[in-house]
Protein backbone atom coordinates (compact mmCIF):
# COMPACT_ATOMS: atom_id res chain seq x y z
CA UNK A 1 0.00 0.00 0.00
CA UNK A 2 1.17 3.84 0.01
CA UNK A 3 0.20 7.25 0.05
CA UNK A 4 -3.90 8.05 1.51
CA UNK A 5 -4.03 11.29 0.19
CA UNK A 6 -7.49 12.01 1.87
CA UNK A 7 -6.79 10.53 5.36
CA UNK A 8 -3.03 11.27 5.30
CA UNK A 9 -1.70 8.02 5.87
CA UNK A 10 1.22 6.46 4.24
CA UNK A 11 1.68 2.52 4.81
CA UNK A 12 5.53 1.03 4.21
CA UNK A 13 6.88 -1.53 5.18
CA UNK A 14 4.43 -2.83 7.41
CA UNK A 15 4.49 1.00 9.64
CA UNK A 16 1.67 3.29 8.95
CA UNK A 17 3.03 6.58 9.34
CA UNK A 18 1.04 10.65 9.10
CA UNK A 19 1.80 11.54 5.69
CA UNK A 20 2.25 15.34 6.93
CA UNK A 21 4.60 15.91 10.10
CA UNK A 22 6.09 18.98 11.67
CA UNK A 23 9.66 19.05 11.49
CA UNK A 24 11.70 21.24 14.24
CA UNK A 25 15.08 21.32 13.28
CA UNK A 26 16.05 24.72 13.99
CA UNK A 27 13.64 25.58 16.95
CA UNK A 28 14.37 25.30 20.94
CA UNK A 29 12.84 25.74 23.71
CA UNK A 30 9.58 27.49 24.39
CA UNK A 31 9.26 28.69 20.38
CA UNK A 32 9.85 24.79 19.67
CA UNK A 33 7.03 23.37 22.61
CA UNK A 34 4.00 26.15 21.17
CA UNK A 35 5.03 25.20 17.92
CA UNK A 36 4.78 21.52 18.97
CA UNK A 37 1.58 21.92 20.88
CA UNK A 38 -0.13 23.53 18.21
CA UNK A 39 0.45 21.07 15.18
CA UNK A 40 -0.73 18.59 17.51
CA UNK A 41 -4.21 20.36 18.41
CA UNK A 42 -4.69 21.73 14.45
CA UNK A 43 -3.76 17.50 13.16
CA UNK A 44 -0.62 16.70 12.83
CA UNK A 45 -0.30 13.36 14.23
CA UNK A 46 3.94 12.80 13.06
CA UNK A 47 6.44 15.17 15.30
CA UNK A 48 10.24 14.84 14.05
CA UNK A 49 12.63 15.77 16.03
CA UNK A 50 16.52 14.71 16.28
CA UNK A 51 19.28 14.19 18.90
CA UNK A 52 21.36 17.16 16.63
CA UNK A 53 17.96 19.63 17.19
CA UNK A 54 18.79 19.95 20.81
CA UNK A 55 14.98 20.03 21.58
CA UNK A 56 13.68 16.64 22.17
CA UNK A 57 12.49 17.85 25.61
CA UNK A 58 11.14 20.73 24.21
CA UNK A 59 9.38 18.15 21.92
CA UNK A 60 8.99 15.58 24.75
CA UNK A 61 6.84 18.32 26.82
CA UNK A 62 4.60 19.24 24.25
CA UNK A 63 3.35 15.46 23.82
CA UNK A 64 3.20 15.31 27.03
CA UNK A 65 0.97 18.10 27.72
CA UNK A 66 -1.42 17.92 24.49
CA UNK A 67 -4.12 16.41 24.67
CA UNK A 68 -3.96 14.14 21.97
CA UNK A 69 -3.51 10.70 23.42
CA UNK A 70 0.28 9.48 23.58
CA UNK A 71 -0.31 6.50 21.56
CA UNK A 72 -1.98 8.71 18.41
CA UNK A 73 1.62 10.49 18.04
CA UNK A 74 3.97 9.26 15.49
CA UNK A 75 7.35 10.52 17.20
CA UNK A 76 10.71 10.04 14.86
CA UNK A 77 14.22 11.02 16.55
CA UNK A 78 17.21 10.34 15.43
CA UNK A 79 20.78 9.23 16.33
CA UNK A 80 23.54 11.58 16.01
CA UNK A 81 26.33 9.99 13.38
CA UNK A 82 28.66 10.88 16.28
CA UNK A 83 26.43 8.33 18.21
CA UNK A 84 26.73 5.52 15.43
CA UNK A 85 29.13 2.73 17.32
CA UNK A 86 26.62 -0.08 19.13
CA UNK A 87 27.02 1.04 22.52
CA UNK A 88 26.76 5.18 22.03
CA UNK A 89 23.62 3.68 20.17
CA UNK A 90 22.29 2.32 23.33
CA UNK A 91 23.17 5.15 25.34
CA UNK A 92 22.25 8.02 23.15
CA UNK A 93 18.61 6.86 22.53
CA UNK A 94 17.91 6.05 26.45
CA UNK A 95 18.97 9.46 27.50
CA UNK A 96 16.65 10.75 24.16
CA UNK A 97 13.81 8.54 25.42
CA UNK A 98 14.68 10.53 29.16
CA UNK A 99 14.80 14.05 27.33
CA UNK A 100 11.12 13.06 25.48
CA UNK A 101 9.71 11.58 27.97
CA UNK A 102 8.63 8.29 25.93
CA UNK A 103 8.89 4.84 26.60
CA UNK A 104 9.23 3.87 23.10
CA UNK A 105 10.31 6.17 20.01
CA UNK A 106 8.01 5.15 17.20
CA UNK A 107 10.41 5.67 14.58
CA UNK A 108 14.64 5.87 15.03
CA UNK A 109 16.32 6.93 11.99
CA UNK A 110 20.75 7.19 11.55
CA UNK A 111 21.24 11.22 10.75
CA UNK A 112 23.78 10.25 8.29
CA UNK A 113 26.49 7.86 7.45
CA UNK A 114 29.08 7.52 9.91
CA UNK A 115 33.20 7.79 8.60
CA UNK A 116 33.96 5.99 11.61
CA UNK A 117 31.23 3.21 12.34
CA UNK A 118 30.49 0.23 10.07
CA UNK A 119 27.00 1.11 8.92
CA UNK A 120 26.19 -2.99 9.94
CA UNK A 121 27.43 -2.23 13.60
CA UNK A 122 25.00 0.89 13.84
CA UNK A 123 22.01 -0.76 12.35
CA UNK A 124 22.40 -4.06 14.47
CA UNK A 125 22.14 -2.16 17.38
CA UNK A 126 19.10 -0.30 16.28
CA UNK A 127 18.05 -3.88 15.89
CA UNK A 128 18.65 -4.43 19.36
CA UNK A 129 16.86 -1.92 20.77
CA UNK A 130 13.86 -2.91 18.59
CA UNK A 131 14.25 -6.00 20.30
CA UNK A 132 14.56 -4.58 23.63
CA UNK A 133 11.14 -2.46 22.84
CA UNK A 134 12.65 0.65 22.81
CA UNK A 135 12.21 1.36 19.00
CA UNK A 136 9.56 0.62 17.12
CA UNK A 137 10.74 1.04 13.75
CA UNK A 138 13.58 2.01 12.13
CA UNK A 139 15.24 4.07 8.98
CA UNK A 140 17.52 6.38 7.89
CA UNK A 141 18.61 9.69 6.93
CA UNK A 142 20.45 11.79 4.04
CA UNK A 143 22.04 8.41 2.20
CA UNK A 144 21.62 7.81 -1.43
CA UNK A 145 20.46 4.51 -2.73
CA UNK A 146 23.54 2.52 -1.94
CA UNK A 147 23.90 3.53 1.26
CA UNK A 148 20.04 2.33 1.45
CA UNK A 149 20.26 -0.88 0.29
CA UNK A 150 23.69 -1.50 2.36
CA UNK A 151 21.01 -0.83 5.17
CA UNK A 152 18.44 -3.07 4.40
CA UNK A 153 21.05 -5.91 3.96
CA UNK A 154 21.97 -5.27 7.06
CA UNK A 155 18.81 -5.85 9.27
CA UNK A 156 16.51 -7.78 10.82
CA UNK A 157 13.97 -5.56 10.57
CA UNK A 158 12.23 -3.52 7.39
CA UNK A 159 14.00 0.02 6.77
CA UNK A 160 10.73 1.80 7.01
CA UNK A 161 12.07 5.14 5.48
CA UNK A 162 15.00 7.35 4.26
CA UNK A 163 14.38 11.28 5.22
CA UNK A 164 16.47 13.46 2.37
CA UNK A 165 16.05 16.71 1.33
CA UNK A 166 12.99 16.81 -1.39
CA UNK A 167 11.25 19.73 -2.96
CA UNK A 168 10.06 20.90 -6.80
CA UNK A 169 13.88 22.36 -6.96
CA UNK A 170 15.63 19.40 -5.95
CA UNK A 171 14.11 16.75 -6.66
CA UNK A 172 16.76 13.20 -6.34
CA UNK A 173 14.86 11.19 -9.05
CA UNK A 174 16.65 8.14 -9.18
CA UNK A 175 16.23 7.78 -4.97
CA UNK A 176 12.28 8.52 -5.32
CA UNK A 177 12.42 5.80 -8.13
CA UNK A 178 13.96 3.15 -6.03
CA UNK A 179 11.79 4.48 -2.97
CA UNK A 180 8.14 3.68 -4.39
CA UNK A 181 9.80 0.61 -6.47
CA UNK A 182 10.84 -0.94 -3.35
CA UNK A 183 7.85 0.46 -1.54
CA UNK A 184 9.71 2.43 1.12
CA UNK A 185 9.22 6.08 2.31
CA UNK A 186 10.70 8.89 1.22
CA UNK A 187 10.11 11.41 4.36
CA UNK A 188 10.98 15.07 2.46
CA UNK A 189 12.76 17.11 4.43
CA UNK A 190 12.95 21.20 3.80
CA UNK A 191 9.88 20.21 1.33
CA UNK A 192 9.20 24.38 0.91
CA UNK A 193 12.87 24.79 0.27
CA UNK A 194 13.20 26.39 3.40
CA UNK A 195 11.06 29.69 1.94
CA UNK A 196 11.91 29.11 -1.56
CA UNK A 197 8.39 28.01 -3.39
CA UNK A 198 6.51 30.67 -1.68
CA UNK A 199 5.74 33.34 -4.26
CA UNK A 200 6.81 31.31 -7.23
CA UNK A 201 4.63 31.64 -10.31
CA UNK A 202 4.26 28.27 -11.45
CA UNK A 203 3.13 27.02 -8.29
CA UNK A 204 0.62 30.50 -7.65
CA UNK A 205 -0.59 29.47 -10.71
CA UNK A 206 -1.47 25.93 -9.93
CA UNK A 207 -2.75 26.43 -6.80
CA UNK A 208 -5.52 29.22 -8.11
CA UNK A 209 -8.19 27.41 -9.03
CA UNK A 210 -8.08 25.66 -5.65
CA UNK A 211 -7.45 28.47 -3.69
CA UNK A 212 -4.44 27.34 -2.60
CA UNK A 213 -1.02 29.10 -1.98
CA UNK A 214 2.05 27.85 -3.80
CA UNK A 215 3.55 26.30 -0.64
CA UNK A 216 0.06 24.19 -0.45
CA UNK A 217 0.49 23.19 -3.70
CA UNK A 218 4.47 21.92 -3.23
CA UNK A 219 2.97 20.16 -0.22
CA UNK A 220 0.39 18.74 -2.06
CA UNK A 221 2.67 17.51 -5.04
CA UNK A 222 4.93 15.65 -2.54
CA UNK A 223 2.02 14.06 -0.58
CA UNK A 224 0.32 12.52 -3.96
CA UNK A 225 3.58 10.60 -4.71
CA UNK A 226 3.37 7.14 -3.44
CA UNK A 227 5.42 6.09 -0.38
CA UNK A 228 6.50 10.19 0.20
CA UNK A 229 5.59 12.29 3.31
CA UNK A 230 6.29 15.49 4.48
CA UNK A 231 7.98 17.20 7.54
CA UNK A 232 7.70 21.04 6.76
CA UNK A 233 8.81 23.26 9.76
CA UNK A 234 6.17 26.15 10.76
CA UNK A 235 6.60 28.21 14.25
CA UNK A 236 3.23 30.45 13.60
CA UNK A 237 -0.09 29.13 14.18
CA UNK A 238 -0.71 30.72 10.62
CA UNK A 239 1.93 28.20 8.79
CA UNK A 240 1.28 25.37 10.84
CA UNK A 241 -2.73 25.23 9.94
CA UNK A 242 -1.83 26.68 6.04
CA UNK A 243 0.84 23.47 5.95
CA UNK A 244 -1.99 21.20 7.46
CA UNK A 245 -4.95 22.22 4.83
CA UNK A 246 -3.48 20.19 2.05
CA UNK A 247 -6.44 17.40 1.91
CA UNK A 248 -9.27 18.65 0.21
CA UNK A 249 -7.79 19.00 -3.03
CA UNK A 250 -5.94 16.69 -5.57
CA UNK A 251 -3.54 17.93 -8.13
CA UNK A 252 -4.07 16.67 -12.22
CA UNK A 253 -1.53 14.68 -14.04
CA UNK A 254 -0.55 17.72 -15.86
CA UNK A 255 -0.52 19.74 -12.64
CA UNK A 256 2.16 17.33 -11.17
CA UNK A 257 4.26 17.17 -14.27
CA UNK A 258 4.15 21.08 -14.18
CA UNK A 259 5.78 20.57 -10.68
CA UNK A 260 8.15 18.41 -11.71
CA UNK A 261 9.65 20.51 -14.40
CA UNK A 262 10.35 23.18 -12.03
CA UNK A 263 13.27 20.50 -11.09
CA UNK A 264 13.85 19.61 -14.70
CA UNK A 265 10.75 16.95 -15.70
CA UNK A 266 10.34 13.47 -14.22
CA UNK A 267 12.08 10.11 -15.57
CA UNK A 268 10.27 8.34 -17.38
CA UNK A 269 10.70 5.74 -14.65
CA UNK A 270 8.90 8.13 -12.52
CA UNK A 271 6.26 9.10 -15.28
CA UNK A 272 4.79 5.10 -15.36
CA UNK A 273 4.74 5.02 -11.31
CA UNK A 274 2.97 8.31 -10.41
CA UNK A 275 0.95 7.29 -13.68
CA UNK A 276 1.18 11.13 -15.27
CA UNK A 277 0.87 10.14 -18.52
Amino acid sequence: MSTDSTSGTVIAQGAEIPALGLGTAGMSGDDCQRAVETALAVGYRQIDTAQLYDNETAVGRAVAESEVDREDVFVVTKIHPDNAARADVHESTQRSLERLELQTVDLLLLHGPSDEVPLEETIGAMNELQHDGLVEHIGISNFGIDGLEDAMAHSETPIVTNQVKYHPFHQPDDLVTYCVENEILLTAYSPLAEGAVVGDDRLESIGEPYDKSAAQVALRWLIQHPYVAAIPKAASREHIEANADIFDFELSPEEMRAVFELGGGPSDRLVDQLQLE
